[in-house]
């Protein structure tokens, strides 16, 4: 579950402040058509009929497969598409499907998901008996009601106060007709315990909890069935019920009943009304109303909004706390809104160009701005760039290279391996400095960066006590050198423990940094600040991969040769004595088409799709059904074929399948599998959400990254530095997106 909010806060706060947090430049969430507010957690639909969840998911309300809060949108699994429209409840949310069906997750309590159960569900559930047939729905406190095509009323979950419209208090987990209203109602609202529906006509129908007058037939008694809201018989033409108190547009103008402690009203006093009242200076000109917790707002037909009610987190938007009896405007929002939803305690409005705003209280995340603080004035509700090209997880941050060859790096940065000239940990995406542009790879590693630029150089950042930078020296760097004598004439660079290896257009290796087990090649132990020769391979290799302690390189015709550790069988020759020079893996001296080496574990991609490792094994990360090292190459069970791609991590190894899928196995302690475990794994299993679509992927130590078909990158696993790169730096055992980065170039072991 997620931290108690003040907890939150007070962390982020200390994060911020003694760490040097700082967001990374995301941009505004785009092309929404629908945005919906539910207690502490917001809701947009795309045009594609995606949806995208974001603030407190104690429930799994944000329908991502978690109960981790989440300070941007996060898709809603299994949502992609085929959605019409959304609504979110206290804590569930619902979806109409294009096919008219309809679809709950989240709080299932007092049954509101409507799939016969009383828990919680981290990802939608069908409604049973909603397959199809459905126009619109709306989710309570803890009900949730839909209009059927044939103008019917079906509602689900608690009934305490007879919200549900079947004459009595017995709540119901599967939908129930509600009474009287089997046919001509075109609209429906669930507020906090009591419901409403729009009939033919224009009259108004409320039932439910009435404690506060909000059902608006002139008594505080509760109603069990629908009875009519006095006055309005007809001229109405949409409905909010809020938490205590409902709202209408009449003919339009604006109208409310019910609860008044905090003006939500807006007719200039604090005083309950049992019947509807005019809204103070909207009694025309009005296109849309939402009722929220104890605030309520209006948006114009100029697309101006206005708010008014209850503003101590600052949900009425402008820029105070100060509750307001009457309607106030909403700062930057004189025009060009279109929809508005408000909260219990925030509100969000969508403007014409399909972008979203929000304001109010986010302590959960619920604005959708990465920043868990009080907002009262609106704020872009920040989304996610699809252009990523590529991406390479190091130990505890990751870096990606976005459209134009910019560099941009998240996570750890106790040694400046962000390249952003700053230590400060970095929960989602920053600038490498000078690496705006110009960039063809980049490669991370334990505590240190590379970079390959468009004119065959090579630059390196981070930790360099071992000359890992190759730049004549020991000194950590916090920004890019240039590695000596690597000005250009390189075509792939990859980055191990404390070394570092770059393959010239010559098909030559070149390699610098720690040389103690004899990873550099050079037939010695003895470190270099400086590129060095590797022995016998001055031509003829087409690809190489460096691992924590040891490298190894793929020949032009298909053979594996490693060098450098070999305490644990990594190299593949049936011993365990390391070589300062490289030997053959047994059994791979062609049909190879791809390398990856990891922390002390080497895997091979065959020219049949199949996979093949060797080296450590303690964890399961040979995939070969056992935990027993292995110094010669052993087949991965059920990956004989139909691979693409492979990267080995510090103890765990991923497959990208022909079809886009990605399969891990080996250590999980942090989830970095990404099947919603953190169980070991000896043979493959499927990444959960990531069946199809996977372009490239990147293992590292404790997590995950894959670069998906729509240009996105989504990571997984160990998250305490922010790795994951989702703003938050809480473990993921599922895949979850990273933010805001913009194109990228993939690479294999530690890179």
């Amino acid at each position: 579950m997620a931290m108690p909010r003040i907890a939150r806060w007070i962390a982020y706060a200390l994060l911020a402040g003694s760490a040097g947090l700082v967001q990374a430049q995301l941009v505004p969430l785009a092309d929404v058509v629908q945005v919906t507010t539910g207690g502490i957690h917001s809701c947009a639909l795309t045009s594609t009929g995606g949806v995208k969840c974001w603030g407190n998911n104690d429930y799994g309300q944000l329908g991502d497969n978690s109960f981790t809060d989440r300070l941007t949108p996060v898709d809603v699994i299994g949502l992609s598409s085929g959605v019409q429209a959304i609504s979110a409840g206290l804590s569930h949310t619902c979806a109409l499907t294009s096919s008219g069906g309809v679809k709950c997750w989240g709080n299932g309590m007092s049954g509101q998901l409507g799939d016969s159960g009383l828990w919680p569900q981290a990802t939608p559930v069908d409604v049973i008996g909603l397959t199809s047939g459905v126009l619109a729905i709306s989710a309570g406190d803890i009900h949730t009601c839909a209009l059927t095509s044939g103008g019917g009323v079906k509602c689900w979950g608690g009934n305490h106060n007879g919200q549900l419209g079947t004459n009595s208090t017995s709540g119901s987990l599967t939908p129930v007709d509600v009474i009287g209203l089997s046919s001509g109602a075109q609209a429906i609202s669930a507020g906090g315990s009591h419901t409403c529906a729009l009939v033919s006509g224009g009259g108004l129908k409320c039932w439910g909890d009435n404690g506060s007058g909000q059902v608006g037939d002139n008594s505080t008694t509760d109603r069990l069935v629908p009875v009519d809201v006095s006055g309005l018989a007809s001229g109405v033409q949409a409905i909010s019920a809020g938490d205590q108190h409902t709202c209408a547009l009449v003919s339009g103008g604006a109208k409310c009943w019910g609860d008044n402690s905090f003006g939500q009203l807006g007719e200039g006093s604090n005083t309950s009304h049992l019947t509807p009242v005019d809204v103070t200076g909207l009694t025309s000109g009005m296109q849309a109303i939402s009722a929220g917790g104890g605030h309520t707002c209006a948006s114009t037909v100029g697309g101006g909004v206005k708010c008014w009610g209850s503003n101590a987190s600052g949900q009425l938007g402008d820029n105070s706390t100060t509750g307001s009896l009457t309607p106030v405007d909403v700062s930057g929002l004189a025009s060009g809104v279109q929809a508005i939803s408000a909260g219990y305690e925030h509100t969000c409005a969508l403007e014409n160009g399909g972008e979203l705003k929000c304001w109010g209280d986010n302590h959960y995340g619920q604005v959708g701005n990465n920043n868990p603080m009080y907002r009262l004035t609106p704020v872009d509700v920040t989304g996610l760039t699809n252009e990523v090209q590529a991406i390479s997880t190091g130990d505890n941050y990751a870096c990606a290279l976005a459209l134009g060859g910019v560099a941009k790096c998240w996570g750890l940065n106790a040694n400046g391996q962000l390249g952003d000239n700053s230590t400060s940990i970095r929960p989602t995406p920053v600038d490498v400095t000078g690496l705006a542009s110009g960039v063809q790879a980049i490669r991370a590693s334990l505590y240190h960066t590379c970079g390959l630029t468009s004119g065959g150089g090579v630059k390196c950042w981070g930790d360099n006590d071992y000359g890992q930078l190759g730049d004549n020296s020991t000194t950590d760097s916090l920004t890019p050198v240039d590695v000596t004598g690597l000005a250009s004439g390189i075509q792939t660079i990859s980055v191990g423990g404390f070394h570092a290896c770059a393959l010239t257009i010559g098909g030559g290796v070149k390699c610098w940094g720690g040389n103690g087990s004899g990873q550099l090649g050079d037939n010695s132990t003895t470190g270099s600040l400086t590129p060095v020769d590797v022995t016998g391979l001055a031509s003829s290799v087409q690809a190489i991969s460096a691992g924590s302690s040891h490298t190894c390189a793929l020949t032009s015709i298909g053979g594996v040769k490693c060098w450098g550790s070999n305490f644990i069988g990594q190299l593949g020759d049936n011993s365990t004595t390391d070589s300062l020079t490289p030997v053959d893996v047994i059994g791979l001296t062609s049909g190879v088409q791809a390398i990856s080496a990891g922390g002390n574990v080497t895997c091979a991609l065959t020219d049949f799709g199949g996979v093949r490792c060797w080296g450590s094994n303690g964890a399961g990360q040979l995939g070969d059904g056992s935990d027993t090292d292995r110094l010669v190459p052993v087949d991965v069970m059920g990956l004989t074929s139909d691979v693409q791609a492979i990267s080995s991590g510090g103890s765990h190894t991923c497959a990208l399948t022909s079809a886009g899928g990605v399969k891990c196995w080996g250590a999980n302690d942090g989830g970095q599998l990404g099947d919603n475990s953190t169980t070991r794994r000896l043979t493959p299993v499927d990444v959960t959400g990531l069946a199809s679509g996977a372009l490239a992927i990147s293992a590292s130590g404790s997590h995950t990254c894959a670069l998906s078909s729509s240009g996105g990158a989504k990571c997984w696993g160990y998250n305490s530095q922010g790795q994951v790169g989702d703003g938050s730096f809480y473990g993921e055992p599922t895949p979850q997106t990273v933010l805001v980065i913009a194109d990228l170039i993939f690479a294999s072991g530690f890179d």
